[in-house]
């Protein structure tokens, strides 16, 4: 264990701050606009508000492994994972205090919204687990397969490898993603069928590539400076 913790504490203290303060974020995001579903005015494809931040996740796992390796990857997915679990305990417990939110004054439906508000920000037992299974299983898919298209990748650098790395392992990692959750919780508390839940897992997957592919090089860009200050930081 302690072999296991001072590998923890050096991988993670490698890894670039930024880095791990847009994964950090980006999971607390999603997790917390993932209450909100989206109307897309289409009967097969759902999506949630989420989708705004779960992009900047994988992007950011995408980077540190192309930086650091699979495992600082992991490391870093888990502090994540941890701090979005301490983040929703804390929603959590003050959604139990007393008071009334600024946003309730409606006149007639103050206790629905402030009930409403407490709710959403509480949080529910089962949607958080299944998220968080869903998410370290998908990051830990998507930081390896990353890594090993890179290994067989004849070119180890610039943009095309970087972008072949990145699409690649993000479309089956979100469609992991999206596909667990929505077997975990979607199917078994809300009804869902398989059929739905494939469908929601592929259309979220194709919408999430999407940002992926469009904010690309700006990771590619945030890869090169890390990858030149570690080389730059090299004793000569």
């Amino acid at each position: 264990m302690k072999q296991i913790l001072r590998e923890y504490r050096r991988l993670l203290g490698t890894a670039s701050p930024l880095l791990v303060t847009l994964t950090v974020i980006s999971v607390v995001g999603m997790n917390l606009l993932a209450n909100k579903s989206i109307s897309t005015g289409v009967s097969w494809l759902a999506l949630d508000c989420g989708i705004l931040f779960s992009w900047l996740a994988f992007l950011a796992m995408d980077v540190t492994t192309h930086c650091y390796g699979p495992r600082a990857a992991n490391m870093v997915s888990l502090t994540a994972l941890g701090l979005n679990l301490f983040m929703a305990l804390m929603f959590f417990l003050g959604s139990r205090i007393p008071g009334v939110w600024g946003e309730s004054f409606a006149e007639g439906s103050e206790e629905i919204i402030n009930g409403a508000l407490d709710s959403t920000f509480g949080g529910t037992w089962f949607i958080i687990l299944g998220s968080s299974i869903a998410f370290i299983v998908s990051a830990i898919l998507n930081n390896y397969l990353n890594d090993y298209i890179g290994r067989l990748a004849k070119r180890k650098t610039g943009f095309g490898v970087f972008a072949l790395r990145s699409y690649a392992s993000t479309f089956l990692g979100q469609f992991a993603d999206n596909l667990i959750f929505a077997l975990l919780v979607s199917r078994t508390f809300f009804g869902w069928t398989p059929v739905q839940c494939f469908t929601c897992a592929l259309t979220g997957a194709v919408m999430e590539l999407f940002f992926e592919v469009v904010f690309s090089p700006l990771g590619y860009r945030l890869s090169r400076s890390i990858l030149n200050q570690r080389q730059e930081a090299v004793p000569a």
